[in-house]
């Protein structure tokens, strides 16, 4: 059950890689993304470090968790907007993909957490997004050259 249970992140993770490797890369990322996308990370690291700290015995624990994802699931929408003039098709579906795959991966690690057999899920969850938090701060914000003009951005149609 397990196995069945770590597919939809194990699907996550080649969605974000690809999303992160090819696409970010190949198009680079304005200010507004270069920011939010590690918050995106960020918000999903709050849910797995709600999964490690917190037995799921304690009062209100499971209603907290839900809260939390639902906050994520809300939260990585709002680059949607800059998105939808940015992207190519594939990589606008991809993010649709990744859109569904977030609030699975939730339940599924919820029902992992429920079940109180197995930690290691949950923490590999919170690390490896933890040092997914990482790479995307340092690397599209803090090297040198990462901060790029907006050149790419156009929020209005120019008259």
């Amino acid at each position: 059950m397990l196995p069945l249970l770590l597919l939809p992140a194990a699907l996550q993770a080649l969605a974000l890689f690809v999303d992160e490797v090819v696409f970010h890369r190949k198009r680079g990322l304005p200010r507004w993304e270069r920011l939010g996308h590690p918050l995106d990370t960020l918000s999903t690291s709050v849910c797995y470090g709600w999964l490690v700290a917190v037995p799921a015995t304690h009062p209100h624990a499971l209603g907290i968790y839900v809260a939390l994802c639902a906050c994520s699931c809300l939260f990585i929408t709002k680059d949607e907007f800059v998105h939808a003039q940015l992207c190519q098709p594939f990589e606008t579906w991809l993010h649709a993909v990744l859109f569904v795959l977030h609030p699975i991966v939730f339940v599924a690690f919820g029902l992992i957490w429920l079940g109180g057999r197995e930690a290691w899920p949950q923490t590999f969850a919170l690390l490896s997004t933890l040092a997914l938090f990482a790479y995307q701060a340092v690397y599209w914000n803090l090297r040198p050259g990462a901060a790029q003009p907006d050149k790419n951005v156009v929020l209005e149609d120019a008259e």
